[in-house]
């Protein structure tokens, strides 16, 4: 049986997935390079902002907003 050290461990719950410009998308992400948000429908967009082209989904909750006040 594998054993996995604290560390390991986090570093596996540390993995955020990448998604690319171009990809089918639907919902939040945010620019990998310059936190710049965007919703989309369709696909990924190279960021307006940056160029980047590596997004991370935000997460997203109906209550996100006012958990921020």
């Amino acid at each position: 049986m594998l054993e996995q050290t604290r560390g390991e461990a986090a570093a596996a719950d540390d993995f955020v997935h990448l998604f690319t410009a171009g990809e089918r998308a639907k919902g939040e992400y945010r620019c990998a390079e310059c936190g710049y948000g965007v919703a989309v429908w369709s696909e990924l967009p190279v960021c307006p902002m940056c160029g980047g082209e590596s997004w991370e989904q935000s997460g997203w909750s109906p209550f996100s907003r006012a958990e921020r006040l």
